[in-house]
């Protein structure tokens, strides 16, 4: 293709493309940015210009995804030339997930101008994506640029090396902002019910698959200077322990074991909040400060009234009790609360 050369296409949901070597003018009734990568504006009013800036390593062309299907596009072509200037806010989020879009949300409330990559193993939900205004982009493409906040909040499940994938993350962060790994409060080596808090001592390397990859992918962002949150339990009014609880309807795990919860806005506020501080090497804590045990969120899930579905119990006796997490050290630190202090008034019963 002559470097004269521009490509017209149709994105998901009226989105215009326009790719060119050379700054392009927009045949829109309204004003939109021009980059010499990429463009993109919509056709109609009421939202934000945003840019999609994906680079392939072994070829310049990159497929975009197609509304329907969630899979790339053939006849998507762009060419690859050059990546837009990296702005001081601007946000990469590993994994944007039901965690992920709620950071997106709340960063994008911050920093209305600045530009938000989102990285997916897949392309399933890239259409999504860009109606948040987050910019997607697919693992093993590489940005191009690095940026000053980046975001890990990509689970292991589907990782076949997590340290690998979070140590490609951190490559990305230029040093200049904040870089954070959200992970999981189950390294913390406690199953008696007992107290932790941040300082708490971990499971040893090599007594558990499960916390070995997660002390593992820890010891990779502390060592590239980034920050580690350790969370709770996440849940929402549908997903959670207790939906899951609620759906098999008897559970084969006893029932007074303590758990920690935190609702997903409250872990994304406190994520946002972390990395605006700017801090290093830092292992952060995150949960509501109300332990429950098992037997009693499912009492308040009944006493709420809310769902349809019914409980039957616990039949458990012999599995391992939990821990009571109190992060009462993260909050001084940020200057933190949550949004909804327990699961009890999440739920709204007293």
């Amino acid at each position: 293709m002559g470097s004269s050369s521009t490509i017209f296409c149709t994105l998901p949901n009226n989105f215009t493309c326009i790719s060119s070597n050379y700054n392009s003018i927009f045949a829109s009734p309204r004003p939109s940015i021009s980059y010499p990568f990429i463009s993109i504006s919509r056709k109609f009013p009421g939202f934000p210009d945003t840019l999609i800036n994906q680079r392939r390593n072994s070829s310049p062309a990159f497929q975009f995804p197609s509304a329907n299907a969630g899979t790339a596009s053939p006849s998507q072509i762009v060419e690859d030339s050059s990546s837009r200037m990296v702005t001081a806010n601007d946000l990469l989020i590993v994994g944007p997930g039901v965690l992920g879009r709620l950071v997106a949300e709340k960063w994008k409330e911050e920093h209305p101008d600045c530009e938000i990559v989102g990285q997916t193993v897949t392309t399933d939900h890239h259409a999504e994506l860009i109606e948040m205004g987050i910019n997607p982009s697919v693992k093993g493409i590489s940005l191009g640029q690095k940026f000053p906040y980046v975001i890990f909040c990509a689970p292991p499940s589907r990782s076949p090396d997590y340290p690998g994938d979070v140590r490609e993350a951190a490559s990305y962060w230029s040093g200049e902002g904040s870089f954070l790994f959200t992970s999981s409060s189950a390294p913390y080596d406690c199953n008696d019910n007992g107290s932790c808090d941040e300082d708490s001592p971990v499971v040893p390397i090599g007594r558990s698959p499960r916390t070995d990859v997660l002390l593992k992918a820890e010891g990779v962002v502390l060592e590239a200077g980034g920050c580690v949150l350790r969370l709770a339990g996440l849940y929402k009014a549908d997903r959670g322990a207790h939906t899951y609880w609620l759906n098999k309807g008897t559970v084969d795990i006893r029932p007074d074991h303590i758990l920690n919860l935190i609702h997903y806005e409250d872990a994304a506020s406190l994520s946002v909040a972390i990395l605006k501080k700017k801090l290093c090497g830092r292992i952060f804590l995150g949960c509501d400060n109300h332990p429950l045990s098992r037997q009693e969120v499912m009492d308040l899930v009944t006493k709420s009234g809310k769902y349809n579905k019914k409980f039957e119990g616990f039949t458990g006796t012999s599995d391992p009790l939990g821990k009571k997490l109190n992060n009462s050290k993260t909050r001084a630190e940020i200057g933190w609360e949550p949004k909804y202090p327990s699961f009890a008034q999440f739920l709204g019963v007293s």
